[in-house]
């Protein structure tokens, strides 16, 4: 049975994860697009740097988003004047977590567009269609198990944050302390480990049934799509 920290913890972690989902959601899905039916000067580098925090160590992220967003950043210092504070603080979590899963929701999205076939976005065009209208009524709708898929993975990589976040958000207990610095907390103090290993069930459990249930959506939407 977990604690009251513990239960603090697990919906802190929730609620990052859902707020980095909200965040990267639509600049992912318009990024995936643009990369899978555009060229355009600069494009490799523009791939590249959608990429780039999957091969940086996390760490190195997490300081130059607080290079950025520090109270005495280049934004961040803006930010403060206006009484919103992204540094060692829950807000904090959100960005470090969505910089981290933003590549991954890219790379879903431009794959399940990149199959798409464009001879049906061709076909709509013809018959009048508005790019809009192609976009919301054709391209999008084929590439719906894809991009579930991908903000599945992508909620699941949030929860899973850890070294961008305690850069940027900290390690604060009920402020910004998600499931995976939780558990690295208990594993540093005496006795520690029977709730580091409480946690760590959670954690498995809640990316086992994120996975389980994309698949099933993504199924499910498939037929409907008859795709499959």
């Amino acid at each position: 049975m977990l604690s009251d920290a513990e239960w603090s913890v697990l919906w802190l972690s929730c609620r990052v994860s859902l707020g980095a989902l909200a965040l990267l959601a639509i600049p992912g899905i318009a990024m995936g697009w643009l990369l899978a039916r555009r060229d355009f000067w600069g494009k490799s580098a523009l791939d590249a740097l959608v990429h780039l925090p999957l091969v940086l160590p996390p760490v190195v992220t997490g300081y130059l988003l607080l290079l950025l967003l520090g109270r005495h950043g280049l934004l961040g210092s803006w930010l403060y004047d206006l009484g919103v504070r992204i540094a060692f603080d829950w807000k904090g979590a959100v960005v470090a977590a969505a910089a981290m899963s933003f590549p991954l929701l890219v790379r879903a999205v431009r794959l399940a567009i990149e199959l798409a076939d464009p001879k049906l976005e061709e076909a709509a065009r013809t018959l009048g269609a508005g790019p809009l209208r192609v976009l919301l009524t054709i391209t999008l709708p084929l590439a719906a198990p894809g991009i579930l898929a991908g903000l599945v993975l992508a909620f699941a990589r949030s929860l899973g944050e850890f070294g961008a976040t305690i850069t940027l958000a900290g390690n604060i207990p009920g402020e910004s302390q998600t499931l995976p610095m939780a558990i690295y907390t208990f594993t540093q103090v005496p006795d520690g480990d029977a709730a580091a290993m409480r946690l760590v069930w959670v954690a498995l459990g809640l990316s086992l049934l994120a996975l389980a249930g994309s698949e099933l959506l993504a199924r499910s939407l498939s037929r409907r799509l008859g795709l499959r």
